[in-house]
This record gives structure tokens, C-alpha cells and sequence, in this order.
């Protein structure tokens, strides 16, 4: 695994909604190696583990990447209080990130809260990508702007039904793959969101592809906290994801 280690500025930051930041780093070498769905591992000031946080944007010129997070607890509650100018000591780019298919290629998204971020660099590839976004509430409604600008067709949902239709995004999903085919389908959220998906496009006999979120400590593969149960046996999301065909991961325990 090639990456890079070092510390570098925020040149631009931005509260997207509460709770919810995105910070546009100045790392031109290390966009240079990045890819869709890959992320970074993060030194929060004060804290000895990493936080992974993945990367949301290549920046235009591949001057630096753009990275999107919520606010869960201490760590990431000390990162949002950083500010332009301010150095940020990450590693990366870490992972194995998405196949990209020929960019007229149909597309469809589907991201659950902050699974969303990771989603964006790979649909901006394509020409007109679906992206089907879950929400707990309007105000928690991020990137609407970011997916609209790059052409996608943007559909919402939240869980209170106060923005777009009321209920998860399955439904949104189960009702756009009916009515054209896709020949792709990535999905990035909580655990039982992707478990309906795989489900889901399997049924179809529809490609898909699955981004992980899982609690890591070191991001290259040492420490095996982020092991994940597959078809093939115990793998790690660091290190074999967190990227993974759908129909090789398995969530039953």
C-alpha cells in the first residue's frame, strides 16, 4: 500500500449543516494518488488514534482533496474546532476505492447520512448519475448543491419526512430500478441500509459495490480492529476495502 504521511493546511472550511463540516485541503501530491472511495487517516489534536475520514472531493487541478464529517464525539468535536490556516496531520490516500465504469454509463447512487460524502467524487465521473439520498431530518440535508452541479438527478429522502419523501432511501431506490436499468450501483451508509441494498441489487442481478464504515486504528492493515466477515473469509476494510463487491460481504455476524 502507497501513501503519503505529513501535515497539511486547510485552506477553506465550511459548516454544511449542524454538526456537519467539510474541510478543502491544500495536498496536491497526495490528490495526485488519490481515487474515488478511497480516505485518509486523521491526527485530531490531543488524541492518539487516527480518525478515517473519507474523501469526499478530488479538487480541480488536483491542488487537494475536500473531506466531509459529522460530529460524533470528542475527536471529531476537537477536529471541527480547527480553522483555515490551521495544519492537519493525515495519511493517505488509504484503501482500495470504486470500479469506474465508461462515464455514459447509468449510475445509480444510493448514501445514508454521512455515507453520502464518500459517493460524490465517484458520480461526478459520470455524465448523468441518479443519486438517491437518506436523511434523519431537512436539517441535516448536506452535498444537495454538490451532486445537482455535476448534473446528477438528486433524490431526497429523510426519516421525519420534513425534505423530499418520507422514509429511507430503499424506496427511492427500489422504484428507480424500476424504471430503467443501471448498470451500476454503489452504496455507502449504515449497516442495515446496506444489507436492503445488496439484497436488493442481487435480486436484480444488478452490479454493486458496498463502502464500509468501520471503527480503525492504525488504517494499513496491522491492527485488524476493522475486521469485516466475507465470502472469502475475515478481511479488513482498511486494507481490503473499504470498497467491496456486494455479493462478497456478509453481515450475519
Amino acid at each position: 500500500m502507497s501513501y503519503l504521511q505529513g501535515s497539511f493546511p486547510i485552506r477553506k472550511k465550511a459548516e454544511l449543516a449542524p454538526g456537519f463540516f467539510r474541510f478543502d485541503l491544500e495536498c496536491p501530491k497526495l490528490a495526485e494518488k488519490a481515487s474515488a472511495g478511497q480516505f485518509v487517516h486523521i491526527r485530531v489534536p490531543g488524541f492518539t488514534l487516527r480518525r478515517p475520514i473519507s474523501i469526499a472531493k478530488i479538487l480541480p487541478g488536483k491542488e487537494g482533496l475536500a473531506l466531509v464529517f459529522e460530529v460524533r464525539g470528542d475527536g471529531t468535536k476537537e477536529l471541527s474546532r480547527l480553522r483555515e490556516g490551521d495544519l492537519l496531520d493525515l495519511m493517505g490516500p488509504l484503501g482500495h476505492g470504486f470500479t469506474l465504469l465508461a462515464p455514459d454509463a447509468k449510475a445509480v447512487f444510493a448514501g445514508g447520512g454521512i455515507g453520502l460524502p464518500p459517493l460524490l467524487e465517484a458520480a461526478s465521473h459520470y455524465r448523468r448519475p441518479t443519486v438517491l439520498a437518506g436523511f434523519r431530518t431537512a436539517a441535516a440535508v448536506i452535498l444537495r448543491e454538490d451532486f445537482e452541479a455535476i448534473g446528477a438527478d438528486f433524490r431526497l429522502s429523510t426519516d421525519d419526512g420534513t425534505a423530499g419523501e418520507a422514509g429511507t432511501v430503499l424506496p427511492l431506490l427500489d422504484r428507480r430500478l424500476a424504471e430503467d436499468k443501471a448498470d451500476i450501483l454503489y452504496a455507502c451508509g449504515p449497516a442495515p441500509m446496506l444489507r436492503a441494498v445488496r439484497d436488493l441489487a442481487l435480486g436484480r442481478g444488478i452490479r454493486c459495490e458496498l463502502s464500509l464504515e468501520e471503527r480503525m486504528g492504525c488504517g494499513v492493515g496491522a491492527c485488524l480492529v476493522c475486521a469485516c466477515k466475507t465470502a472469502g473469509g475475515m478481511k479488513q476494510v482498511c486494507k481490503d476495502g473499504p470498497v467491496f463487491p456486494a455479493e462478497e460481504v456478509r453481515f450475519d455476524g
